[in-house]
């Protein structure tokens, strides 16, 4: 039996334009910087994911050529994943992950590295449960 990891993001920072800045903690150990688009009224792709519980499946992304987990059931919305990216113009209402956020450039720094080591780290896994939590709330 696979025990599946505890994945949560605690997102910390509302920089409106700029995103919604997080931090991913994998079995509560700190593992990465998240980025996701503004809050904006749970827009369809553009806002952020609301907080809350979602299971995650593993899955092919087309787009990116790449494998990838995806957040399901969030409301309205579909495609909802993880990939790699630097500014909140990437996101496309998804999860950017990275190793720091330069608030000078107000983007993500090294998503790639961060991405890739997410993937080997959960490469046993075909599923999780995500939490997702603001700190301010």
């Amino acid at each position: 039996m696979i025990i599946l990891p505890h994945i949560e993001i605690i997102r910390l920072e509302d920089a409106f334009p700029e995103g919604t800045v997080g931090s991913l903690l994998i079995s509560t150990r700190v593992f990465c910087i998240t980025l996701e688009p503004p809050e904006y009224d749970n827009k369809k792709n553009l806002a952020c994911i609301p907080a809350g519980q979602y299971e995650c499946k593993k899955v092919w992304s087309p787009k990116f050529k790449i494998e990838t987990f995806e957040i399901c059931n969030v409301p309205d919305r579909t495609y909802v994943r993880f990939h790699p990216g630097n500014k909140v113009k990437d996101t496309e209402a998804c999860v950017l992950q990275a190793q720091y956020w330069d608030y000078e450039n107000k983007s993500l720094v090294n998503s790639r590295v961060a991405f890739n080591k997410f993937m080997t780290i959960m490469k046993p896994y075909e599923n999780f449960r995500l939490t997702i939590k603001e700190a301010w709330a």
